[in-house]
């Protein structure tokens, strides 16, 4: 229990922090209902003619793209980046010399990605029906997919963050982990369509998480009949939760194995 409160506390302040953060309130918090709206306006010509008959608007389009891409911006690259910087900076070495537990230090890194992306997605999906013309799906199975796909790309996106932050230092994990973000963003199916994804690109991201996060998004919210421009012509549902769970194993398993709380060549 005084691990448990400790990691409350130590929630607490991660958030303090995180607000305080200004660049990174902006570039993984509101860097998504920022490009929600603006391909939403942007693009909303395009989608006119479907708009009202059941068909797709921009807002719809984009939605689920944005949702897997705050995913991992909140998870994924928060931690790699804060702990990259916590490690360089000795804010890891003296919080090692501490009575505090270990697991409350990661308790605290895993209370700000659930409270972020919670925030984060309630806000992308008010502003979406608000201001988007976005309906939300009243199947009560879309919404239990829904969960398992952002309570699993939460997951794998925090323990494969924590599990990143030792590839590079403080000064070098800013490229490290945005380019690579940005790539995948783009063959992912974010910002478009999947299936307008040269195939062999396609293949590339479904190596990663993004992808299957996208695609579980986009099976909830769009359509059943789009789930045909898929790789496989259909949503796998099963295939998406089984992926997700093997990278945040996999994650996991590198977290316990490569986690430094030193910089190299200190101790």
């Amino acid at each position: 229990m005084n691990a448990l409160a400790l990691g409350l506390d130590r929630t607490i302040l991660e958030l303090k922090m995180y607000s305080r953060e200004k660049e990174s309130v902006f570039f993984s918090f509101l860097f998504p209902i920022l490009l929600l709206s603006l391909f939403s306006v942007i693009f909303s010509a395009q989608f006119q003619e479907g708009a009202g008959q059941g068909g797709m608007t921009a807002g719809l389009f984009f939605m689920p793209g944005m949702l897997s891409a705050g995913v991992l911006l909140t998870s994924f690259q928060t931690m790699a980046l804060s702990i990259a910087t916590e490690r360089d900076d000795g804010t890891l070495k003296r919080l090692r010399a501490t009575p505090m537990p270990s697991v409350a230090y990661f308790l605290g890194k895993v209370g700000l990605v659930g409270v972020t992306s919670v925030l984060q997605t309630v806000l992308l999906l008010v502003v979406a029906t608000l201001f988007f013309d976005v309906v939300l799906p009243t199947d009560p199975e879309r919404w239990a997919v829904f969960v398992l796909v952002f309570g699993l790309g939460v997951f794998s996106g925090t323990v494969l963050g924590i599990a990143y932050s030792s590839l590079a230092t403080s000064r070098s994990i800013g490229a490290v982990v945005i380019g690579p973000m940005l790539v995948l963003q783009f063959i992912s199916g974010v910002y478009i369509a999947f299936d307008d994804v040269p195939t062999w690109l396609q293949q590339v991201a479904a190596i990663f998480p993004l992808k299957w996060i996208a695609q579980g998004m986009r099976s909830v919210f769009f359509p059943a009949e789009m789930a045909a421009g898929e790789m496989a012509g259909s949503w796998e549902t099963g295939k998406t939760a089984l992926v997700l769970l093997a990278w945040g194993i996999a994650g996991l398993v590198l977290c316990i194995t490569t986690f430094r709380w030193f910089k190299r060549g200190t101790t």
